[in-house]
């Protein structure tokens, strides 16, 4: 058995002469333990809104989506995308067309992005389940083109879930003359009808901004015939998903950019993930401020332990060997405050989980979710796991080393 080791052990739950100590040291433990916990269980509620959130644009959002690497629009009959859509793996493939417009109803108006998608787009998200109203999901009927509206931009333009009136679209003409006396010419107009349905993905990005409509009308509108700003698509169950991606990428090469669904809404993750790092940061040096009693209590196990340092000499220890007792000591208690925080941790996590006992509000209802949501990500807990032994090991390295050389020179 490793020597220090063996003598640090004993040393940290044996009774010291001085019963401070003892205190020190248990006080020291459950520092780091009520530091460790907190990072845990931090890190946990942060994964848990990210995954609320990554929930809410599946159901709005497709697996994958292949937009051109310069420009707003390319060709749909693309060789590349046709390539694409032809690979096994892939079970729904829909073409968009996407951009900003004006919408106008009774006098109300709004800048609004109109996205047009084909009638396979039911099957390529979830959209059906995040649909509101007595209708159902269509993009056209006969001659004439629905609009499918995000809840609160029904609020902002008062069409209710159904409006009996059409909903007036412009989008700048991008082609041709026009007469600079009538402005209105400088504009395509069309109309857009109500399937009865709205969609509520609650996200402000789309709930506020979208309106859901067939691919024609886009392009119609838009005048881009023949032309898409991006390929969707969704892959058949069990495939490999990162192997597909790579698949696509190289197909694509440097004309198009393949993105996943946090990549879709890079900003909106980004910003959790910097917020999350931040949480880390502040806790860590609160750990690290915690991890000064442990520095108390080996300095004054050193000062206690004076004669067993002159027992060990005599019988032939080193002084780098004393030294690593100490710094083994340090390490032990870092060691049990970090598996009895992690312990503590997930347990809170797990009754948070099972029992939501802290809440997001007084009223139900308020909100999407009544109770703070958690999500443990074991990559998170062995961060924390050699965190706390990393500051633990790093905070007391200098003052045993400065505390113990002075004993042994004395």
């Amino acid at each position: 058995m490793n020597f220090p080791f063996f003598i640090a052990r004993r040393y940290l739950f044996s009774k010291k002469s001085t019963h401070a100590i003892n205190v020190i040291s248990g006080i020291s433990v459950i520092g780091v333990a009520v530091a460790t916990m907190a990072l845990v269980v931090t890190l946990s509620v942060f994964n848990g809104f990210h995954d609320l959130v990554a929930s809410f644009f599946t159901d709005f959002d497709p697996q994958l989506k292949v937009v051109p690497a310069e420009g707003k629009t390319v060709a749909a009959d693309d060789p590349i995308l046709a390539q694409i859509k032809q690979l096994p793996q892939i079970d729904v493939a829909t073409e968009s067309v996407e951009d900003m417009a004006l919408a106008i109803y009774k006098g109300r108006q709004a800048m609004v992005v109109v996205k047009g998608v084909e009638d396979n787009f039911e099957q390529l998200t979830h959209i059906s389940d995040i649909l509101l109203g007595d209708g159902e999901f269509g993009l056209h009927a006969a001659n004439m083109d629905y609009g499918i509206l995000g809840i609160r931009l029904a609020e902002i333009l008062g069409t209710g879930y159904t409006y009996d009136e059409p909903l007036h679209i412009y989008a700048p003409r991008r082609e041709g003359q026009f007469d600079i006396s009538n402005p209105e010419d400088a504009f395509e107009e069309d109309e857009l009808y109500s399937p009865g349905v709205l969609f509520n993905v609650k996200q402000s990005k789309y709930d506020k901004n979208y309106i859901l409509t067939s691919i024609g009308f886009a392009r119609r509108i838009f005048g881009q015939q023949g032309m898409l700003s991006s390929l969707e698509l969704r892959l058949k169950p069990g495939s490999n998903f990162d192997g597909v991606k790579t698949e696509i990428k190289k197909i694509c090469g440097d004309k198009y950019v393949v993105k996943d669904r946090f990549e879709q809404q890079d900003d909106t993750f980004k910003i959790m993930k910097i917020e999350k790092l931040i949480a880390y940061i502040f806790l860590t040096f609160i750990l690290m401020v915690a991890c000064f009693n442990i520095i108390g209590s080996l300095s004054m196990l050193i000062i206690d332990k004076k004669d067993d340092v002159v027992t060990l000499r005599n019988l032939g220890a080193s002084d780098k060997q004393i030294i690593r007792i100490f710094l083994f000591e340090g390490r032990l208690i870092s060691a049990i405050g970090a598996i009895l925080g992690i312990s503590l941790g997930l347990f809170l996590c797990w009754a948070q989980q099972r029992f939501g006992i802290v809440a997001l509000g007084s009223s139900s209802g308020s909100f999407i979710i009544n109770a703070y949501p958690v999500s443990v990500h074991p990559e998170d807990i062995i961060l924390v796991f050699f965190t706390v032994l990393l500051v633990g090991f790093l905070s007391v390295w200098y003052p045993v080393n400065y505390f113990a050389k002075r004993l042994l020179n004395a």
